[in-house]
Formats: structure tokens, C-alpha cells, sequence
């Protein structure tokens, strides 16, 4: 048998100094791909062990045990002299350093960017927050909900007319964790050149607005601030969920060849000529009057039949599916999407899948999420060792 090749991150010390979502999410990321990532908890652990509302058969939730799997526990009070002092040790040891506290706290305990690039000078500092280290709303807390809500992001979701609504899914927290990946990823590549760390300030906020492109391209090329327009795209139409016999499916002729192609499917040559519908613009424009003459079409037949004859025409199309369907589905499961890992109380545990797959360099479930301080003493022994080692000649 071939013997694996290393993962890409093997060798690289994190340390995850974060609770609940984006910091969680970005150092498993990181640990999945080989990095060594030690989860830095307070004594009564990441919030996250206790939250949701089903109990499983030991104390961490599943949604901890979806954020936190190839990680190590370790339990420090920060507030403690001893155990800052073991954290700086162990920062000495460390490439990344994540956290999320808000903005002025790891000042305060003395665990803040500066304080550990005296003694770390290639450390790179990631600093998650709901708004970012600096400007007028530092200081606010920030979760998920509010970056969508002020970066908006919740101004662009629903139908018009509607009660506000959010993304279905914390899109300002994985959004922001990715970006910690991007960014610290780079500064490690850039520190190996130059010998220095660097301090990177990711914000929810920052991440949300970053998603904005088609909105505010709109807008600042009509001057009309955008607004929620359902399943719509600002670019192109048709291109929505649209209603057949027995319920929605999702389609889209996003340019001329594809509009012909369905006008022709629906034998509706007239649409192709019509002055309302002969360019995207127009298309565009006349929106409603569009789907509404589509949707009369589209009663014919149901949902999944539409689908399989788009397909065969070669319009895009899909089924709108729930979480269950798309996980255990042909592809879903084709994909890997949902796995299984051992834990040492659960037993089988289903986790989300690799969302990115590496073909040179699989990524690996080499360790369950960790129970909380497993790893005190491994740790501990660790940073003696090293200790030791240094002062042999």
C-alpha cells in the first residue's frame, strides 16, 4: 500500500482562543488539513458544548461536535497569572493564534496581539469580532444576526413588502471564518519569507458586506438602493423558483440562447419576439409580467417532470430539496457530505463533510471533537518537554 503523503498543514501550531461559530469553523478547517490545533477553553468550556436543545449522551452539543472535530482541549483561566504565563509558553510554540473576544479584552488579559509578538515575532494574530478592532460600532457586540442585519445583508432577503427576514444559514460567521482562513493562510506564507507575523482583523460585518456584489453594483450604477426581490437574480431573468402543477423548482435562462431554447421547449415562439421579453434587459424589466406568463406554462406539468425535461433541453434547472433530501440524496451522499466519526461517548457521530476537496492531500478525521481538557496534561507535558530540550546543549 502507497503510503499517505503528509497534509499540507502538518506542522503548523494553532492556537483556537474562539467559542461558537467563525473562529471554531476556520481552525477546523485548518486542523482538518493536517494543522495541529489546540482548542484554548476557559474552565467551563466553549459555550457551544451546552447549546441546542436535544440532549445527547454525553455533555457537548451536536453542534459543537459539527465545529470542533481534529482539535486537542486544553483549559486555561486567563485571568489566572499561572495559566497566562503556561499560555505564553505555549504561544511560543504556536504559528496562528485565532480568537473572538470582543475588541479591548485580550488587552486587558494581557494576551493581545502585541503582548505575544514580543515573544512570538512570526505569530499571526487573527482577530474575529462582530465588527472589527476598530470604528464606531468596535465595542458593539456582534453575532451573526446583527452583522446581517447592518451590513445589508437583511435588507436584500424575503420578498417585498415582507417582514424582514435572514439568510437561512450564518452567513456573516462562515462567511467571516473563511476569510480568516484566506487571510491568516496568506500571512503564513508571507512570514516564512519575511520572518514576521502579522495582526489580521476579520469582522463579521466586513465579511457580510463582502457578499454584496451584484447589490451594490446595482446601485451604484442606478443610484436605487436595492431591495429583497425573493428568489430573483439583479442580472438576469428568468432566473427564480418558479410554480408547476404540484409546487416550486428552480430554473434559469440566463442569456439569448438559453430564452430561445425554452420559448421553444414551451412552443412559445411569441415570447421570443415580443418587444417586453427580446433582451435581458427587457427581460429584466417586465419581470413579473414574465413569470406570471411562464408559471401558466409551467401548471402543465409537476415540479420533478419540468426538471428532468429542462435538464434534457439543456436549461439549467433543479429541485428545491430540504436539508435531509440534499445530505442523503444520490449526490449528496456521492459527495460525502454527511460522514461519520467515532467519539468516545457517542459512539457514531454524523458530521458535515470536507466542503473542499483535496485530491493530492485528502483531508482526514484524525482526532473526535475533544472532550473538554482532554488534553491538559498531553499538553502540558509537551511545552516541559520542549522546555527541557531547550536548555540541553
Amino acid at each position: 500500500m502507497a503510503q499517505k503523503k503528509p497534509l499540507p498543514l502538518q506542522g503548523i501550531r494553532v492556537l483556537d482562543v474562539s467559542q461558537v461559530m467563525a473562529g471554531p469553523f476556520a481552525c477546523m478547517m485548518l486542523a482538518d488539513l493536517g494543522a495541529d490545533v489546540i482548542k484554548v477553553e476557559p474552565p467551563g468550556g466553549d459555550q457551544t458544548r451546552g447549546a441546542m436543545g436535544f440532549k445527547m449522551k454525553g455533555p457537548d452539543s451536536m453542534g459543537f461536535l459539527n465545529l470542533n472535530r481534529n482539535k486537542r482541549s486544553l483549559t486555561l483561566n486567563l485571568k489566572s497569572e499561572e495559566d497566562r504565563a503556561f499560555f505564553y509558553d505555549l504561544a511560543k510554540t504556536a504559528d496562528v493564534i485565532v480568537e473572538n473576544y470582543r475588541p479591548g479584552v485580550v488587552q486587558r488579559l494581557r494576551i493581545d496581539y502585541e503582548s505575544i509578538k514580543a515573544i512570538n515575532p512570526k505569530i499571526i494574530y487573527v482577530s474575529i469580532s462582530g465588527f472589527g478592532q476598530s470604528g464606531p460600532w468596535a465595542s458593539r457586540p456582534g453575532f451573526d444576526l446583527m452583522a446581517q442585519a447592518m451590513s445589508g445583508v437583511m435588507s436584500v432577503t424575503g420578498y417585498k413588502g415582507g417582514k424582514p427576514v435572514k439568510a437561512g444559514v450564518p452567513v456573516a460567521d462562515i462567511g467571516c471564518a473563511l476569510f480568516a482562513v484566506y487571510g491568516l493562510l496568506s500571512a503564513y506564507i508571507g512570514a516564512q519569507k519575511t520572518g514576521e507575523g502579522q495582526h489580521i482583523d476579520a469582522s463579521l460585518f466586513d465579511a457580510a458586506m463582502a457578499f454584496s456584489i451584484w447589490d451594490m453594483s446595482d446601485y451604484w450604477g442606478t443610484g436605487v438602493p436595492p431591495g429583497p426581490t425573493g428568489t430573483s437574480n439583479k442580472m438576469s431573468a428568468p432566473y427564480q423558483a418558479v410554480k408547476a402543477r404540484d409546487g416550486y423548482f428552480v430554473m434559469g435562462a440566463t442569456n439569448q440562447k438559453l430564452w430561445g431554447k425554452l420559448c421553444e421547449l414551451l412552443q412559445r415562439p411569441d415570447l421570443i419576439s415580443h418587444p417586453d421579453y427580446d433582451t435581458v434587459s427587457q427581460r429584466l424589466k417586465h419581470r413579473e409580467a414574465l413569470i406570471e406568463a411562464l408559471e401558466q406554462e409551467f401548471a402543465a406539468r409537476d415540479a420533478d417532470d419540468w426538471v428532468e425535461v429542462l435538464l434534457a433541453a439543456g436549461i439549467p434547472a433543479g429541485p428545491i430539496l430540504t436539508y435531509p433530501e440534499a445530505f442523503e440524496g444520490e449526490h449528496g451522499t456521492h459527495r460525502r457530505m454527511c460522514m461519520e466519526i467515532d467519539h468516545p461517548i457517542e459512539g457514531k457521530v454524523k458530521n458535515i463533510g470536507f466542503p473542499v476537496k483535496m485530491l493530492g492531500t485528502p483531508q482526514q478525521v484524525r482526532r473526535p471533537p475533544p472532550l473538554l481538557g482532554e488534553h491538559n496534561q498531553e499538553i502540558r507535558t509537551e511545552i516541559e518537554a520542549g522546555h527541557q530540550s531547550e536548555g540541553t546543549p
